[in-house]
């Protein structure tokens, strides 16, 4: 444990930088499974669910949870698999 008034912040900082961090990554997995279940059963909507699924990863690219390429490529292969249909 953090011996230090220092340590001791950055610890308490780093715990919840990591739960805030946990829980977008989690809302991204979730955006895009949205997708590709839309996609597999052939929803019109599916379109939709891409168009919130870009704003949610690049809300986490943003805020550093995802690096810039990484939200890129995320969401090419999503735009992708939406034309397929």
């Amino acid at each position: 444990m953090a011996n230090h008034k220092s340590a001791l912040k950055r610890a308490g900082q780093n715990e919840r930088r990591r739960l805030r961090n946990r829980a977008v990554q989690t809302r991204v997995k979730n955006v895009v499974k949205d997708v590709r279940q839309a996609v597999a059963q052939g929803a019109e909507n599916a379109a939709e669910q891409l168009n919130k699924a870009k704003s949610v990863i690049d809300n986490a690219a943003k805020k550093g949870v995802l690096h810039k390429k990484t939200a890129s490529r995320k969401i090419a292969r999503l735009t992708k698999h939406v034309n397929t249909l």
